[in-house]
């Protein structure tokens, strides 16, 4: 399990019953295993693992899951290409990051930098715009696919 599993399924849990969903055996399963992710998977992705715990989601419920999710601000939705999005859990106090996608094999690689968030509060700034949130996404090719 992550650093912080555990404190984010119960704040998920938390959110969509104060949103009025009632407690469900598919959105159990997908949020508790979003959070023993270290970074994003995609809906076919948590589909799979969940089958290959013992636990059969059918592909609507997860993505059904990941709207409410979503729409409560509980996932970040990261677009890597070709119509496919990844989802990974909005953790309070844990460190931003942002990915770096492979075109050709689909590897998405977190990365952390602190003077890209000081360039882009910089920016902020200098338009005086208040940025409530932000992702960036590059799009190239790992090392494997660079061979």
């Amino acid at each position: 399990m992550g650093a912080f599993a555990g404190a984010w399924s119960e704040l998920a849990a938390a959110r969509l019953a104060d949103a009025g969903f009632r407690r469900g055996g598919a959105r159990a399963a997908v949020i508790e295993l979003l959070d023993d992710q270290s970074c994003a998977l995609s809906a076919y992705e948590i589909e799979a693992k969940l089958r290959e715990g013992g636990r059969g989601v059918a592909r609507a419920s997860v993505y059904r899951v990941l709207d409410q999710l979503e729409g409560l601000g509980l996932v970040t939705k990261i677009e890597v290409g070709q119509g496919i999005a990844r989802y990974e859990p909005n953790r309070p106090g844990s460190d931003h990051h942002h990915h770096m996608v492979c075109a050709r094999c689909g590897e998405v690689i977190p990365f952390a930098d602190d003077e890209l968030e000081a360039t882009l509060d910089r920016v902020a700034a200098r338009v005086t715009f208040d940025v409530s949130e932000h992702d960036i996404v590059l799009h190239g090719a790992c090392a494997d696919c660079r061979r």
